[in-house]
């Protein structure tokens, strides 16, 4: 399926800002975050609480996503990746995709593509079903999460604050997710802790 960039713009709008069951779920920031268990496209079981003393990132990814291919096809995700995986940073991306919906990957495919892109995520999580998509209410690729090491939400939301899917556009942005790490490795507070995030829409059952 392909996707058209001021449709899913406008879509994804009207998504964030529809009221439904699932935007009755409050994440907060300075709050504990979700734990979860998901395996990994190689079988492997990931628990949010195995990584306590490790600041974690967790990404929604759809590499059918033109918003996601920007940060991929340009190398920047896996720069942020191996640039923190480095600092001790644990990364996880996750598949959020329904079975014949965009972005649904089998574990195969998806060990494929992560090797061709070169990623260095931690692991790339399987949530099929939609749990732990619900669980932090995310509704769009990429769409991003920090949690520190005690297991509290630092930040949520976008990537950056360039909605667009231009690569030129992200030597431009202001992007949060490197702003806020760099911060909380340094000590330092988090300036911008939520931003609403823009992409492509999940879809799970």
């Amino acid at each position: 399926m392909s996707y058209s960039y001021t449709g899913i713009l406008l879509f994804c709008i009207t998504l964030i800002s529809t009221t439904s069951s699932e935007s009755q779920i409050r994440l907060e920031i300075g709050k504990k975050a979700p734990d979860f268990v998901l395996k990994d496209v190689s079988g492997k079981s990931h628990a949010l609480s195995d990584y306590e003393n490790n600041f974690v990132v967790l990404e929604w990814l759809n590499h059918d996503c033109p918003f996601v291919s920007k940060h991929y096809n340009s190398g920047n995700m896996q720069k942020l990746q191996e640039y923190y995986r480095d600092l001790g940073v644990i990364w996880l991306s996750i598949l959020s995709s329904a079975p014949g919906s965009p972005g649904h990957l089998t574990p195969e495919q998806a060990r494929t593509i992560t090797r061709e892109h070169r990623a260095r995520p931690h692991g790339v999580l399987l949530d099929q079903e939609g749990k732990v998509r619900r669980a932090y209410d995310a509704r769009v690729t990429p769409q991003m999460y920090i949690i520190n090491p005690y297991g509290v939400l630092e930040y949520m939301g976008a990537i950056d604050n360039r909605p667009t899917d231009n690569p030129a556009d992200i030597d431009r942005a202001r992007n949060f997710v490197n702003e806020a790490l760099h911060n909380l490795l340094n000590g330092l507070p988090v300036e911008v802790t939520i931003y609403q995030p823009y992409g492509c829409p999940v879809v799970t059952p």
